[in-house]
């Protein structure tokens, strides 16, 4: 029924069973291993009929019960064409597979920012070759998880978009330098982005998930001004083609968004992924009957590896999401590959223990 409760929450219908997405989990493969009992990624097994890699996951995924999966089209690709910052990237995959030192930025004065042309630098969005990616992309993965909810969406929506452009450090810098014309960037940038989510609109997926790092973990890296006059109304610009082609918004935004609940509800959202520092008994209280909310068990909690901290923390959040139609259970930061498996392992026995309303 994981495909059925998914939906059902997405939509505000309360199932029976509440249910979850843990993202990464699909990619630690000792814990995949431990699920499934199928090799992961072994030569030797696959030239004996072994399963596949991805054979393994998708096991994986049925027997956790997945009832949502994490699946964007706009995901990296949206700057091919240009200069982009590349902040490199810490070990987070299993052996370090993902560490990246080759720290770049093309960018050299805030000037250079501050007065960008988006389509010069980066190509005319072509809208019905975008609709069509997004739909291959939306059809192979549900096609290939059929027993879940599969979105596709768009990632560098608006800060996330700058921040991948520009880096942090150039960022910054724009716009302290002038934060008027770093608004007016912002506002151009938005404008040029705008075409991915007509594109989005007309495409057939029922789901949109749409993703922003706006904020830190302390919350806003700007005056929250700054983003009620230039980010916010850009979203309403955004989602309004998403809206009136029925589709069902889900935004993620890692960190802490907590003092900004008003002001994303009011931009049309139907559903908000939150970190853990974020305040979900908050958030269900003021909008728990009304919109949907994804998270957010601590993953700090399972890498200390304490079943009795484990339980605790998944009581914390069932006590405050059973109580609503569209709450989803996760790990909203994480089941990294550094999670101990047993830890893991105990999570999910007790998500099966509190997951019946």
């Amino acid at each position: 029924m994981s495909y059925q409760d998914g939906w059902a929450a997405l939509h505000m219908e309360m199932p029976a069973r509440v249910p979850h997405y843990e993202p990464s989990a699909n990619t630690h493969n000792k814990l995949i291993q431990a699920v499934t009992r199928l090799p992961v990624g072994d030569k030797a097994a696959l030239q004996n009929g072994g399963w596949s890699a991805n054979e393994a996951e998708r096991r994986f995924l049925e027997l956790w019960n997945f009832d949502f999966l994490w699946n964007q089209w706009v995901y990296g690709n949206a700057f091919d064409k240009g200069r982009q910052t590349n902040m490199g990237h810490a070990e987070y995959a299993e052996n370090g597979a993902d560490r990246d030192d080759n720290v770049h930025c093309p960018w050299t004065d805030p000037e250079e920012i501050l007065n960008i042309d988006f389509e010069a630098e980066y190509g005319r969005i072509d809208i019905p070759a975008a609709v069509k990616s997004f739909n291959e992309n939306w059809r192979s993965c549900q096609e290939t998880y059929p027993f879940l909810v599969a979105p596709t969406g768009i990632y560098e929506t608006c800060v996330s978009g700058l921040i991948q452009m520009f880096g942090w450090d150039m960022l910054l810098w724009a716009a302290g330098e002038d934060q008027k014309r770093f608004g007016e960037m912002t506002d151009r940038y938005a404008a040029y982005m705008q075409s991915y989510f007509e594109a989005l609109a007309q495409s057939d997926s029922p789901i949109a998930l749409i993703h922003d790092d706006m904020v830190w973990s302390s919350g806003p890296f700007i005056h929250p001004d700054w983003y009620r006059k230039y980010v916010f109304p850009n979203y309403k610009k955004y989602f309004s083609p998403l809206l009136e082609a029925g589709k069902r918004i889900v935004y993620c935004c890692d960190g802490t968004f907590t003092m900004f609940f008003d002001d994303l509800t009011a931009c049309g959202i139907h559903t908000v992924m939150m970190e853990c520092t974020t305040d979900m008994a908050l958030f269900a209280e003021r909008y728990g009957r009304t919109h949907g909310f994804i998270g957010n068990v601590d993953t700090r909690i399972l890498l200390r590896n304490n079943r009795e901290e484990i339980e605790q923390e998944v009581r914390r959040v069932m006590d405050i999401g059973k109580k609503c139609p569209g709450f989803i259970c996760s790990v909203s930061n994480h089941i990294p590959c550094n999670t101990p498996v047993e830890a893991a392992l105990w999570y999910y026995e007790c998500y099966e223990k509190y997951a019946r309303r």
